[in-house]
C-alpha cells in the first residue's frame, strides 16, 4: 500500500509498534449502533481433545520435516516409537520453553535482516515452534516477517538463498508445468495457494525470481492471522523474468548456475497469459475449492488478471481488493462518526495504480451495494462520486491518450463538460478548490503532497475532513497535520497519538493495514468452499471490521477508526464470519456442514482453525508424510 510523511510537531513517528490492546467483541450479527465490549475467547489459547496423529516418518526423516518435527519437545515415548533416541538432548521441553529460547536466540541478532534469516530458518526447520513464537511476539516480529524487512530479505535473495520454499514455474519448463504442480501437492487438498509474478513487490519493484518470498511471507501472514494450516497452504512464483537490470547484471541471481530463476526480460502479450492461463488451469483442474490468492502482480496486469479469472474460480487479489477493504472499513467507520452515507461523499484518490484503483472500485461498488431506495446509484453515478488523479493531475477526458491508462475505467474520468478540453494538467490544489471533497485519499508515494494549503483548503468546506494518507514506507506518506485535531485519519503505517489542540486526550491515528482484513477475506472463502470472492463478501468483511473500531465500539470519534493490529488473530475471525454468511447469501458457498445457528458456526469455524500446537505421534507406515 502507498504511507505518512513525519510531520514537525503533530505526529510523530511510531519507532516501537502500539502494543495490542483487548479487544472485546459481540456476536457478529450485531449492528454498528448497540455494538458494546463483552469476552472473547483466547484464539491462540483454545486447545482441543485430539487422537495420536499417525505419521510415516521415522528416525532423521522426521526431525527434517517441518511440519512434524518437534525438535526437544518429542516425548519419552514418541522418541522410542519414532526411532529419535540418542538423537536428541535428553531433556524433554515443553513448547512454552523451546519459545522463549528461540526468543533468546532471536534477540541475539543484531540486525532485523539477521533476524528475519533466522525465523526463516526456523520455520524450515519446526512450523508448530515457528508459529507458536511469532503469535507470542506478534506485534515485535511482524514487521520482521512482512514489510519492511521482508522487501530487505526479497531485494537480497539471490545473496541469501539457501533452501526452496515453494513452487517455481519458468517458461522454459512450460510444458512440465502440470507435472511440477502434481509434485508440489502431492497428497494434499490445498485451501490457499497464494502466487506473485515478482514484478512489484513491497513497493521495490521488480524482484524476479525473488517474487517467491512475498508469497511466502503472505501464506505466513494467513496462518498467523486466520488460523490457516500451513500443511493445506502453497506458494508459488511464475518466474516469467526481469526487467530490473541489478538482477540481470548481478552474476549471483539465481538462474544462471542454478536453474530456478529466469534470467530474461520479462514475459509479455500474448506469451505472458498463455503461462498465466495454463498455471491458473491446474489450480482449477487440480485444487478447485482453493483459494487462489494473486500478489504483487504489476499495474498491467493486476485488475487484468482479477477480472479474467473471479469468475471462474475463488480469486482474491490483495493490492487491490484488500487495500480497497481495510479503507472501505476505515471510510465506514469514519462516515459513522460524522453521521454521513457513503452515497454522500466526495472522494479524491491521489494515486491511480493499483492501490488508488483497487480502492476506487472497492469504494464505489459498496456505493451501489448500500445505496437505499431513497438514493439509489448505479455504478456509473457512483463513479461520478471519484476524482482520481496521478502524475499527470487530474485524470480528465481532454489529457492526451497516452496520460491515461488502460486500467482506468471510463467511468472514472471526468468529462470536458466539468474540466474543459485542454490538455493543460489539473493539480491537487485546483482540484480541491473545485471539488471540495469530503474525503482525500493518497496512494501517490509522493511525499507531503497534502500541502499546508491543500488540507487548510479542504477543511473550509467540511467539519470533519476524512484524510486517509496511506502510502509506504512513511517517508513517502503524503499529508501533514494542520487541521487543529479535526481531520479523522487513517495512514498506512504505525503512528503515535496526535495531540489534539484543546483537549488532553490524543487523537488515536488508525493503521491501514491490509492484514487486519485480507486473512479473514480468505478464511471466510475457505470454510465456506466458496466458489467465487464475491464483491458481497468483501464488504461484509469490511463492515464488520468497522464495527471493530474503537471509535465506533467506545463511541469516541478519538479512538481510532480501525482496530489495534495486536488483535488481528480475533479481528480476521469476526471477518471471516461475516464473509460465510455473505457467501451463503450469494449462493456460491459449497460447503455443506456450515451450522445455520450463529453459535454453531461460531464453534465450528473455531474448531477448523490451525493452531500451533504439538500433536502426540504415533508410528503407522501408512501414515502422513
Amino acid at each position: 500500500m502507498p504511507s505518512f510523511h513525519p510531520p514537525r510537531n503533530s505526529l510523530t513517528r511510531l519507532h516501537q509498534v502500539r502494543r495490542p490492546t483487548s479487544l472485546q467483541i459481540r456476536p457478529f450479527t450485531s449492528s454498528t449502533s448497540d455494538l458494546s465490549p463483552s469476552s472473547f475467547p483466547n484464539m491462540s489459547s483454545r486447545t482441543t481433545e485430539q487422537g495420536k496423529l499417525k505419521v510415516s516418518l521415522r528416525g532423521p526423516a522426521i526431525l527434517n520435516n517441518p511440519r512434524f518435527n518437534k525438535g526437544s519437545a518429542f516425548s519419552r515415548e514418541e522418541r522410542d516409537r519414532l526411532g529419535l533416541r540418542g538423537r536428541l538432548p535428553f531433556a524433554v521441553d515443553a513448547l512454552d520453553e523451546q519459545v522463549e529460547r528461540a526468543y533468546m536466540q532471536y534477540k541475539s541478532r543484531e540486525t532485523n535482516i539477521l533476524r528475519n534469516s533466522f525465523l526463516a530458518s526456523m520455520k524450515s526447520q519446526n512450523w508448530t515452534l515457528y508459529y507458536a513464537l511469532l503469535s507470542k511476539y506478534l506485534i515485535e516480529m511482524f514487521p520482521i516477517v512482512y514489510t519492511p524487512t521482508e522487501a530487505d530479505a526479497i531485494s537480497d535473495y539471490s545473496h541469501l538463498f539457501r533452501r526452496s520454499e515453494g513452487l517455481y514455474l519458468s517458461p522454459p519448463e512450460f510444458d512440465k508445468m502440470e507435472e511440477d504442480f502434481l509434485d508440489a501437492c502431492e497428497g494434499r487438498d490445498l485451501d490457499l495457494i497464494v502466487v506473485s509474478d515478482g514484478e512489484a513487490i513491497l513497493g521495490i519493484g521488480d524482484q524476479g525470481s525473488g517474487g517467491i518470498g512475498i508469497s511466502s511471507a503472505k501464506a505466513v501472514i494467513y496462518t498467523l492471522a486466520a488460523g490457516v494450516d500451513p500443511a493445506k497452504a502453497l506458494a508459488v512464483t511464475l518466474d516469467v523474468g526481469t526487467n530490473n537490470e541489478d538482477l540481470l547484471k548481478d552474476d549471483l541471481y539465481i538462474g544462471r548456475q542454478i536453474h530456478i530463476g529466469y534470467r530474461e526480460k520479462r514475459l509479455r502479450g500474448d506469451k505472458y497469459d498463455e503461462f498465466v492461463d495454463k498455471f491458473v488451469g491446474l489450480v482449477k483442474k487440480h485444487q478447485p475449492k482453493c483459494l487462489l490468492h494473486f500478489e504483487d502482480f504489476g499495474v498491467t496486469n493486476a485488475q487484468r488478471l482479477l477480472a479474467r479469472y473471479r469468475d471462474q474460480h475463488s480469486v482474491f487479489n490483495d493490492d487491490i481488493q484488500g487495500t480497497g477493504a481495510v479503507t472501505l472499513a476505515a471510510l465506514q467507520a469514519a462516515i459513522a462518526v460524522t453521521k454521513t452515507k457513503l452515497i454522500d461523499q466526495r472522494v479524491i484518490i491521489y494515486g491511480s495504480g493499483s492501490a488508488g484503483l483497487g480502492i476506487a472500485r472497492q469504494l464505489r461498488d459498496a456505493i451501489v451495494l448500500e445505496s437505499s431506495d431513497e438514493k439509489k446509484a448505479d455504478s456509473k453515478k457512483a463513479s461520478s462520486q471519484f476524482w482520481l488523479m496521478d502524475r499527470h493531475g487530474l485524470i480528465k477526458k481532454s489529457l492526451e491518450k497516452n496520460k491515461v491508462r488502460d486500467e482506468v475505467e471510463d467511468d472514472f474520468i471526468r468529462t470536458e463538460e466539468e474540466w474543459g478540453s485542454g490538455d493543460e494538467e489539473n493539480g491537487l490544489l485546483e482540484v480541491v478548490k473545485k471539488v471540495k471533497p469530503t474525503v482525500l485519499i493518497g496512494t501517490s508515494t509522493h511525499t507531503a503532497a497534502f500541502t499546508e494549503e491543500v488540507v487548510k483548503e479542504m477543511s473550509k468546506h467540511v467539519d470533519r475532513p476524512i484524510i486517509f494518507p496511506l502510502s509506504n514506507p512513511t517517508k513517502k506518506c503524503e499529508a501533514e497535520q494542520w487541521t487543529n485535531g479535526k481531520a479523522l485519519m487513517a495512514t498506512g503505517s504505525p503512528f503515535d497519538p496526535v495531540d489534539v489542540p484543546g483537549k488532553k486526550k490524543k487523537y488515536v491515528v488508525a493503521e491501514c493495514n491490509n492484514a487486519l482484513i485480507y486473512p479473514g477475506l480468505g478464511l471466510g472463502a475457505i470454510l465456506s468452499r466458496s466458489s467465487q470472492m464475491t464483491d458481497s463478501m468483501i464488504i461484509a468483511g469490511s463492515k464488520r471490521l468497522a464495527e471493530l473500531a474503537p471509535a465506533i465500539l467506545k463511541n469516541d470519534p478519538d479512538e481510532s477508526l480501525l482496530p489495534d493490529f495486536g488483535d488481528a488473530p480475533k479481528v480476521n475471525f469476526e471477518v471471516a464470519l461475516s464473509v460465510i454468511k455473505a457467501a451463503q447469501a450469494d449462493k456460491v458457498a459449497r460447503e455443506e456442514d456450515i451450522p445455520k445457528d450463529e453459535d454453531g458456526m461460531r464453534k465450528w469455524a473455531e474448531e477448523k482453525s490451525w493452531k500451533a500446537e504439538y500433536r502426540e505421534y504415533e508410528y503407522d507406515p501408512e501414515g502422513l508424510r
